[in-house]
């Protein structure tokens, strides 16, 4: 009887092992750990840009890798129609590790055979020594009196520039490139217009719990997160990326509080955290930085409309990249001169009834623009995901509790069963 006893006390404590390996599998890692490196496409496809235009690899709707080292300038050729709006874009995404010079960064352009540039050519820098994902593109749209109107096979160029560096002067950096070709307009539709009066007055932050969330390492896997608050913590030298399903004529605000790292003595940091918004294509919206050195600070961003005429119009980038319906990406990242990881919430505020958006001919959404029901429920997933989390945590904490209130129980009723017919219980040895 009495190894009957002992043996469903090691039942109990075995069920009990079994158990605390998956709740310490949910926690969450060393956040002092290694930065994560860029996650590419898990559809990405390999690709060799050329240095020369005249036999670039063509580019078809989709995504691919390929790498740059410092000067390089490699050609890719592109198939538009004369109908549909095309965007190109290129990650440049360097190891977390490496030191970047200030304007060090890639140059983008989507070109005519002739040498027409569809739209600007786009020239996006680090800005700082720490290294991070950073995005451009080149577009072409379609509309009266524009350039390159015109069916044909058009230049995709990707340059990399800036100043000599010594820890990365001599290093290919792995580029992530993206053809996104958006449907024009049915021939009698007519683009809705852009809003003309709206307010670019921040509203007050929900004042709701925070729900935890961990940022991605990049576009591919960026965290989807709605209406409310979060809460994660980013390391020195990292990048956490967050997406946003924003609707037609919506706004997006987003609020991000660091708060106070510890106790110690941390380094005053010029731009010690910053937070770039980027466009359903990957094109940058707008960037924000902010002074840190280890006490509470914030920044925000808030956009205007979104309204398919907004790439039209004579105005700043911040307001011709809200051009679409669909994913907005948030970009937060921290100095790698701080001294220790740092928690922080984000505050996301989507702003406005969503309206009727332009008579697409063609499936816009299909495509990768626009806002499907799995997008959001890929939002309202997130509460339900953490829902169940505590489910589960609550069923394995009461599992546990009655496993060993059971072993408890069988094992006193052993021993007062053996008790009732021997001596009293006695020290081992007093005799």
């Amino acid at each position: 009887m009495a190894r009957s006893g002992a043996g469903v006390v090691a039942m109990t404590a075995l069920c009990v092992l079994m158990l605390v390996p998956s709740v310490a599998g949910a926690a969450p890692q060393d956040p002092s750990g290694d930065v994560p490196e860029y996650r590419m496409g898990e559809d990405s496809r390999p690709v060799h840009g050329t240095s020369s235009s005249t036999d670039g690899p063509v580019l078809d709707p989709g995504t691919y890798t390929d790498t740059l080292t410092a000067g390089d300038k490699k050609y890719y050729r592109v198939k538009l129609d004369a109908k549909s709006n095309a965007f190109v874009s290129t990650v440049l995404a360097p190891p977390p590790e490496v030191k970047v010079g200030l304007m060090d960064g890639i140059r983008v352009s989507l070109e005519s055979p002739d040498g027409t540039e569809c739209s600007s050519g786009d020239l996006v820098v680090f800005a700082s020594n720490t290294a991070r994902p950073i995005a451009g593109y080149g577009t072409r749209s379609i509309q009266a009196n524009g350039p390159c109107q015109s069916a044909g096979e058009y230049l995709y160029t990707v340059e990399r520039v800036g100043s000599a560096n010594s820890d990365s002067d001599s290093e290919a950096w792995p580029i992530e490139l993206k053809y996104m070709s958006e449907p024009g307009l049915k021939a009698d539709a007519v683009a809705p217009e852009a809003p003309t009066k709206w307010s670019s007055q921040a509203p007050v932050p929900p004042k709701t719990a925070a729900k935890p969330v961990t940022g991605g390492t990049g576009f591919n896997d960026a965290a989807p997160v709605g209406d409310g608050a979060w809460k994660d913590e980013v390391r020195p030298g990292e990048s956490r990326f967050y997406k946003v399903p924003v609707g037609w004529g919506q706004q997006l605000f987003v609020d991000a509080e660091m708060a106070n790292a510890g106790t110690g003595q941390q380094p005053f940091v010029v731009d010690g955290v910053r937070m770039a918004l980027y466009n359903t294509a990957r094109g940058l919206a707008d960037s924000v930085q902010t002074q840190y050195s280890g006490k509470p600070s914030a920044l925000e961003l808030g956009t205007a409309p979104v309204a398919f005429s907004n790439r039209f119009a004579a105005k700043s980038q911040a307001v011709s990249a809200l051009r679409f319906s669909g994913w907005y990406y948030v970009q937060l990242t921290l100095d790698r001169q701080v001294a220790q990881s740092v928690p922080m919430t984000l505050s996301v505020s989507v702003e406005g009834d969503e309206q009727s958006g332009p008579e697409y001919d063609g499936d816009a959404v299909k495509a990768g623009f626009g806002i499907s029901d799995a997008d959001k429920e890929a939002v309202r997933g997130g509460d339900e995901s953490l829902a169940m989390q505590t489910i589960g945590f609550t069923g394995i904490s009461i599992g546990t509790f009655l496993l060993l209130s059971l072993g408890m129980w069988t094992l006193v009723a052993h021993r007062r069963a053996t008790t009732a017919r021997t001596t009293p219980w006695r020290v081992p040895g007093s005799d």
